[in-house]
Formats: C-alpha cells, sequence, structure tokens
C-alpha cells in the first residue's frame, strides 16, 4: 500500500508532515517546531509516531523535539549539534523507514546544516527551507553558490517528485517570480490557482518538481550569477 501524508499548520506559515505506511503500521514526522501540535496531529490521525526527522537547527522547527521524543519514544534523525538526535546525519547517508530507503540530502544555503529527505520508492522529498513552492530559502548562513549547488541536487531528482516543504509562501514568492519572469505562461497559470486556493484557505503545498522547473524563477536562474542576482532581489522586494 503507498504511503498516506498528513501535512499540517502550525505558527503564522510553518507546516510539518506525517508520513504513514498502512502495511507496517510506521509513522514518521518531518520537523517539530511545535510539539503539541505534532501530538495534536498523530491524535487525530491515530498513527503512532515512529521516527522524527530534522531538517536544521532553526527553533521553528526543532522546538517540540523533547517533548515528542518523550510523548512517543520515537527515533529522531537529523543534523549533529541538535539536542534529541539520536541519529545523526550527513549528506549521501541514507536509513530505513518502514522498510524503505530514505536518501538524506545535504542542501545548505539557508542554514549549513541543511539536510532533505528523499525516498525514491514513494517519489517524494521534503526540501525544509531550501526550496520553496516558487521560491527558495534565504541565505542565512550560506553563500549563493552554495544554495544554488544545493538546488541543483534537488533538480537533478525524477520531474515528477512531489515535494513538501515547510512555509506556506507561494502567494507572496508568485508575486515575486512574476515580476522577474512576466512573460511565463505557466507561471500566470499558476498564480491564478494559487490565488483561489489562498482566498479559500488551502494549501498551496505540495507541490512537484515539474511545476518548480516551469515557474520557480530560482531554479530557471542558469547559472550561480544569475541566482545571485535574483536572491538579492528577492530580498529588498
Amino acid at each position: 500500500m503507498p504511503f498516506q501524508f498528513h501535512q499540517f499548520p502550525y505558527g503564522s506559515d510553518n507546516y510539518a508532515v506525517l508520513i504513514h505506511d498502512p502495511s507496517s503500521g510506521e509513522t514518521a514526522c518531518v520537523d517539530a517546531g511545535d510539539g503539541a501540535v505534532v501530538m495534536s496531529a498523530l491524535k487525530h490521525t491515530g498513527w503512532p509516531l515512529s521516527q522524527l526527522w530534522i531538517t536544521h537547527h532553526h527553533g521553528d522547527h526543532i522546538a517540540g523535539v523533547a517533548q515528542v521524543k518523550r510523548d512517543t519514544g520515537a527515533q529522531v534523525y537529523g543534523p549533529d549539534g541538535i539536542s534529541g538526535v539520536d541519529h545523526v546525519l550527513r549528506g549521501g547517508d541514507h536509513f530505513e523507514f518502514a522498510g524503505l530507503r530514505v536518501d538524506v540530502l545535504h542542501t545548505p544555503g539557508h542554514t549549513l546544516d541543511m539536510l532533505n529527505f528523499y525516498i525514491a520508492s514513494e517519489d517524494v522529498v521534503f526540501t525544509g527551507d531550501t526550496l520553496f513552492s516558487m521560491g527558495c530559502g534565504r541565505l542565512f548562513e550560506g553563500d549563493a553558490a552554495m544554495m544554488w549547488d544545493s538546488l541543483q541536487k534537488l533538480m537533478a531528482l525524477p520531474p515528477e517528485t512531489i515535494i513538501y516543504c515547510s512555509h506556506e509562501y507561494t502567494a507572496s514568492n508568485g508575486k515575486f517570480a512574476l515580476s522577474v519572469d512576466p512573460d511565463n505562461e505557466a507561471l500566470k497559470l499558476r498564480m491564478a490557482e494559487v490565488t483561489e486556493k489562498r482566498a479559500k484557505g488551502v494549501a498551496t503545498i505540495p507541490t512537484t518538481l515539474q511545476e518548480e522547473l516551469a515557474t520557480n524563477p530560482f531554479l530557471r536562474a542558469g547559472n550561480a550569477e544569475a541566482f545571485a542576482e535574483l536572491r538579492r532581489l528577492k530580498d529588498r522586494a
């Protein structure tokens, strides 16, 4: 049976995701910025948590780790230097969830410790604050060349890959995208859909790599220098 996904919001614009395998009963959660909200999502689904995957060290992704670990006994996977992590991961590592392989991609730029989680068998990747819908993360710790290299790792995945990112930034990202790519018909159509969804309070995540390759200006930059200029423009927008 295919995995089931339950995305849930917390904070002002964050998302976390539960990943559930109906066959084994195992469940993973990507990030735990709010422990109470994670526990509520688990109660709502009735899924017992076995693994917690951490993308990076920012507080809106790890503030609830201690509570979730205490209340569920889940094993915590993530970067070095984060309290509560049981299994320290680095780029190129892989581990098993529900008998399937999870590949660890190191995608520094937003932070130096950023990890993304790719399940090839399910055509899904969890990109944290690296790749957003029609955007990418701010460069708090890395530089533009580093982030461009990280984005290229994601761009190399199959186009049908489903992308779960950690923030609902699509509307503002799309507005910027139109300002730098105004003749992109795919982008215009997508923004109309995004506007309709957000007016109804509907999430715009997940997205797909195919959609991002067609409409995300940061993936369409072509080289690190052009990417750096786009990032500077977005930071000033």
